[in-house]
């Protein structure tokens, strides 16, 4: 998002201290997003930890009532209940089944239904500073993250990560550069996404937001099935 500031593509958004202090409680939510996921992902598998995250519609329904008090139709929250049995059966058979990742992804489930409703309820409100369209919150939203979580970081790991590089290109599987590439496509690939997404959600209600993720996240299971040969209980199938 830099490049397209700095080249006039798009315009930059201009905040004062103040604004900037009201969207900090956002992009705590947001780091919780990004570390409750990695956490998940790397502590059980890519399925599993996909498979909790579909209850984030669940989560969402309770923080957009709490938040915003908005109150949906019982037929909507009915449709919910097959999402927390399926978890819950997938939960007690997975596999590869460990608390971590469990809470992790929970973690990740409640920073990201909290994300999207203060989120929504800032592009809903007031104006805040100048260009501040959804393209340029969640922009915003992922540089006070940056500056969160690089302390953070270097606090509990130090330079651990070029050590980690250097241990994964010694194995032979990847050369500097190429490992370099994915692991700087991922970041674009993924900045890509939430940006889109945060699109969708200046347009619809936090919960019809989280139920197009959990979509989502069905194409997701399967392909990391197929791609990590991850084996699975006929309950997490199902």
């Amino acid at each position: 998002f830099v490049p397209l500031w700095v080249l006039g593509i798009r315009k930059a958004p201009k905040l004062n201290a103040s604004e900037l202090k009201t969207l900090l409680p956002i992009a705590l939510c947001h780091t919780g997003v990004h570390v409750g996921a990695v956490i998940a992902l790397g502590a059980g598998a890519v399925s599993f930890a996909h498979i909790v995250k579909a209850s984030e519609p669940v989560v969402t329904c309770a923080l957009n009532a709490l938040l915003l008090g908005q109150i949906l139709p019982l037929p909507v929250y009915a449709t919910l209940l097959p999402i927390i049995g399926g978890v819950a059966i997938a939960s007690l058979k997975e596999l590869s089944f460990t608390w971590l990742a469990l809470g992790s992804a929970m973690l990740s489930n409640v920073s990201s239904a909290a994300r999207g409703v203060l989120s929504k309820k800032t592009m809903s409100g007031k104006k805040m500073g100048e260009n501040l369209d959804a393209q340029n919150l969640y922009a915003v939203l992922t540089a006070m993250s940056t500056l969160i979580l690089i302390p953070a970081m270097l606090a509990m790991e130090g330079t651990s990560f070029f050590s980690a590089f250097s241990q994964v290109v010694a194995k032979g599987e990847y050369t500097r550069n190429s490992l370099a590439m994915l692991i700087g496509l991922s970041g674009a690939s993924y900045y890509a996404y939430n940006e889109v997404a945060f699109l969708a959600l200046g347009k619809v209600n936090p919960v019809t937001h989280a139920v197009g993720n959990t979509i989502k996240r069905v194409v997701i299971i399967v392909a990391s099935v197929i791609a990590f040969k991850t084996p699975m209980s006929t309950g997490s199938i199902v």
